[in-house]
């Protein structure tokens, strides 16, 4: 039953695939794209190369513009000429050790482990096993002299400059949604991380390991920051030399990229939701001094979580729709006073209990600031700049715009 569960896992997925990429814009639909140029590039050097001009060795050629078929533009052409330059020197080393030896089996065993070795070299990149690949095909393919050397040599450009032109001509990938959508989904999954922690909070049954899942969730926002970094890198390479003519070749979103601010706000975020649930995750252990604070102040607590885990998913809304304008919901923002000035009496409340429960809800108190202050920040406007900084702290940061 499990391999044919896992046959079905894997059919639901290809279909819902499908479908997303003819439904909407997104990653499927990129990969769709992507996958049918790298197609076009090595049918249509197979056509010039081996139909047009008559090849009947016209590997290479089709061979290389399909794998330049890169997620960016730049990449393709950096991958390119790292491939290019591999393909030369496989070639030239093992015409070199045909004329030595002058035996196939002999320049196999002269030429492939030098090649190997090179094929490390860092200026290849991953492309230096391309090296030994295309000493092997010029070996084993036929009589080896300078014209099938230069012949090869050709068709490895002619590849390139096909491989190349197509990423660049063809809808040139660019990939702006990617920052968009990471960044929503980091707002999000900080959102449900909070909302979580308060329903389990606002119940009152909560042990170590009610802790630990939190713990749990909240350091899986560490892989949504990564994933978050690395669309930013991408984003950031897919707009070099697709400048100018290129890009009005393709309809690039208007909307406006989201700041590299905008990371290092929402990474703070996730910093703070970590520190906050290790805070709590503390306070249930029993080998610890600290202990939680008492049910009254915990349920105030619970819904001032409740109220920031909203205020991320209206974030994520903002963000994946292509909003800029950081604005503060003034009914949440007097909700979000009112929840703070009831944990302050509760802090002092639990001062006359004991340091401990009150060195935790100020802990944790502090946390919830730190997180208001930074999903929802003060917008600057004239005559209201200075009505969002109270003593509470919930108007630490202003906004990028």
């Amino acid at each position: 039953m499990r391999p044919l569960d896992a046959v079905r896992r894997e059919t639901r997925g290809i279909t819902d695939a499908a479908r997303a990429a003819f439904r909407r814009p997104g990653r499927e639909r990129d990969l769709l794209v992507q996958s049918l140029k790298a197609a076009g590039a090595a049918v249509l050097a197979w056509l010039i190369g081996g139909v047009w001009m008559g090849d009947p060795l016209a590997l290479m050629a089709p061979w290389v513009a399909l794998v330049l078929v890169q997620a960016t533009v730049y990449s393709s052409v950096m991958q390119g000429a790292r491939q290019f330059g591999a393909i030369c020197v496989g070639t030239v080393l093992a015409s070199a050790a045909q004329a030595v030896t002058g035996d196939t089996t002999g320049a196999l065993a002269l030429s492939v482990p030098i090649l190997m070795l090179l094929s490390n070299w860092p200026r290849f990149g991953d492309q230096g096993i391309y090296a030994a690949t295309t000493a092997m095909f010029t070996l084993t393919a036929g009589t080896v002299s300078s014209y099938s050397v230069g012949h090869r040599v050709g068709q490895a450009a002619l590849g390139a400059v096909i491989g190349v032109a197509v990423n660049a001509l063809v809808l040139p990938p660019v990939h702006l949604r990617d920052v968009r959508e990471n960044l929503a989904t980091l707002a999000r999954e900080s959102g449900n991380v909070l909302r979580t922690v308060a329903g389990d909070l606002r119940e009152g049954d909560w042990d170590a390991q009610t802790a630990a899942g939190w713990l749990s969730a909240a350091t899986r926002l560490d892989h949504c920051l990564d994933a978050l970094r690395s669309a930013r890198r991408w984003s950031q390479e897919s707009l070099r030399l697709t400048y100018g003519p290129l890009r009005r070749l393709h309809r690039v979103p208007l909307q406006p990229l989201p700041p590299p601010d905008e990371d290092e706000r929402l990474a703070r975020v996730t910093g703070h939701v970590t520190a906050l649930t290790r805070a709590l995750a503390v306070a249930v252990d029993d080998n610890r001094t600290p202990a939680p604070p008492g049910g009254a102040a915990l349920r105030a607590y619970a819904d001032l979580l409740d109220l920031i885990g909203a205020a991320c998913h209206t974030e994520a809304e903002r963000l994946l729709n292509g909003g800029v304008d950081l604005r503060r919901d003034g009914e949440a923002d007097g909700r979000m006073r009112e929840l703070h000035e009831h944990l302050q009496e509760g802090l002092r409340e639990q001062a006359g209990q004991g340091a401990a429960p009150t060195a935790v809800l100020g802990t944790l108190l502090l946390q919830a600031e730190n997180l208001w202050a930074e999903v929802v920040p003060v917008h600057e406007e004239e005559g209201t700049g200075a009505e969002g900084t109270g003593e509470e702290g919930t108007g630490a940061v202003a906004p990028e715009q």
